[in-house]
């Protein structure tokens, strides 16, 4: 990626090495817990009752698309430069996120309210509760920010086997992409019929949130490249590679040897990797649309 000397976004706040704190009771749910019913429509002008009439109620918490495998053990920290140097990347692909989603929003006639970008050391507080960096990275709506422990991006190399600049850039936008979802003011009406759900259709409905996800993330990169020629050879290898990486039947397979669909709340390697490469490919923000493919592989 073409990222050095480019802008950083100034909402990062820095809390690396900060004492735990006492959590907090706060309205919100996890990465898995973000829904995505009718965001489309809102936006970008789809039918909402052609999302309506595909979506059931669900109810899903989840730590996030990005879990350590169990049993393993985790990768040794950067040191200090080499977090310095990660802090100055993650903040340049926080910019440009800001930059494609500002225009998006504008072209909508909506404001779009830029999220903070939290770094944390092994523990933090958040409006959705304490988390851990075992969790991954993770979106929290309840104050709009994302959260990341630097240190995922070694276990990312190490633990997952998606190394790479690109690969880093795609947990940003995928947790940024939860962010938009979140400011189509969708969350809590769909939430709301996820707790009347059983669990079954509320994972299937988690799977198609983050299949979408993981496609406005796509977007993101398309629009970045196109507009501010970001990428570089192989750097669509590498995101396709991490999303491959973090399906959960590859994650499920290595953790305990067999799988079980019906447990699935992110997708499998499969639909992760395609619906990344539909934004890839096409920019596309309605071409997106995974709830009204009920069979999104």
């Amino acid at each position: 990626m073409r990222w050095r000397g480019r802008r950083q976004s100034t909402n990062v706040e820095d809390r690396r090495g900060a004492r735990r704190a006492r959590a907090r009771r706060g309205g919100g749910i996890g990465l898995g817990g973000l829904v995505l019913l009718l965001g489309v429509s809102w936006l970008f002008g789809v039918d909402p009752m052609m999302l309506f009439q595909s979506i059931e109620q669900a109810s899903v918490t989840d730590a996030g698309p990005f879990p350590a495998p169990p049993g393993s053990p985790r990768t040794k920290r950067p040191d200090a430069a080499a977090d310095d140097d990660m802090k100055r990347f993650v903040s340049v692909v926080l910019a440009d996120t800001e930059v494609t989603w500002q225009a998006a929003f504008e072209q909508a006639g909506r404001t779009y309210r830029e999220p903070t970008l939290v770094l944390f050391t092994e523990t933090v507080d958040s409006a959705c509760g304490m988390a851990q960096s075992a969790m991954g990275p993770f979106y929290c709506p309840g104050d709009q920010k994302v959260y990341i422990d630097l240190s995922f991006y070694a276990d990312l190399k190490n633990r997952f086997g998606a190394p790479g600049d690109f690969a880093q850039a795609y947990v940003i936008a995928h947790e940024v992409a939860h962010h938009v979802q979140n400011l189509m003011g969708i969350s809590g009406q769909v939430h709301s019929r996820q707790q009347r759900s059983s669990r079954t259709r509320a994972n299937q409905l988690s799977v198609l949130l983050e299949l979408q996800a993981d496609c406005l993330a796509g977007v993101w990169a398309y629009k970045a490249d196109n507009v501010r020629r970001l990428l570089e050879d192989g750097d669509v290898e590498e995101g396709l590679r991490a999303a491959a990486a973090i399906g959960d039947d590859r994650l499920q397979k290595q953790s305990r040897g067999y799988v079980t669909p019906d447990s699935f709340t992110h997708g499998t390697s499969a639909q992760r990797v395609r619906w990344f490469r539909t934004g890839l490919e096409t920019g596309d923000v309605g071409a997106c649309d995974t709830f009204t493919r009920e069979n999104a592989g």
